[in-house]
């Protein structure tokens, strides 16, 4: 084997490992998002904030992003040099806000251009596509612009 292809093998290897890493981070982030909501919305029959979802989603979701901010920093991306905490989390909500919105572009599409307005239809476009598009952006955007890779000398 050549010294390339074992570089190339390694580069793989690392790459499978953050990327399942994100993976893991993001599942338990988007269960606090969700767990949160309901918890926030419907525990008790009556939530804290049952006569005010958007609020309660709003907590949440910052809730879920924070937690896999954390779990990202720290774990899957705890050997890229440290930056600016202020800097990397308002840059990480900031990407986390741009794949929002292909989420919600992906239900968009369905509901008003493909006009599929079902319960099933909504949840394929926006946690089923959206959510995958939105992941791919994330993982290789964190990766690039929050927890970059110390350059060589």
């Amino acid at each position: 084997m050549t010294t390339r292809t074992v570089a190339q093998r390694q580069r793989g290897r690392a790459l499978g490992r953050e990327a399942s890493g994100f993976a893991a981070v993001g599942v338990f982030g988007l269960a606090v998002d969700i767990g949160g909501y309901n918890a926030l919305v419907h525990l008790g029959g009556d939530g804290w904030l049952g006569e005010q979802p958007l609020v309660a989603k709003t907590v949440s979701l910052i809730a879920g992003t924070t937690v896999a901010y954390v779990g990202n920093r720290f774990w899957t991306y705890r050997d890229r040099p440290r930056g600016r905490l202020a800097r990397e989390y308002t840059l990480y909500l900031a990407l986390s806000g741009v794949a929002l919105g292909i989420a919600l572009g992906c239900l968009a599409f369905s509901r008003y251009v493909l006009g599929l307005t079902s319960p099933v239809a909504d949840n394929v476009a926006a946690n089923g596509v959206g959510l995958a598009l939105g992941s791919l952006f994330r993982f290789m955007s964190y990766r690039r612009f929050v927890f970059r890779e110390e350059l060589p000398p």
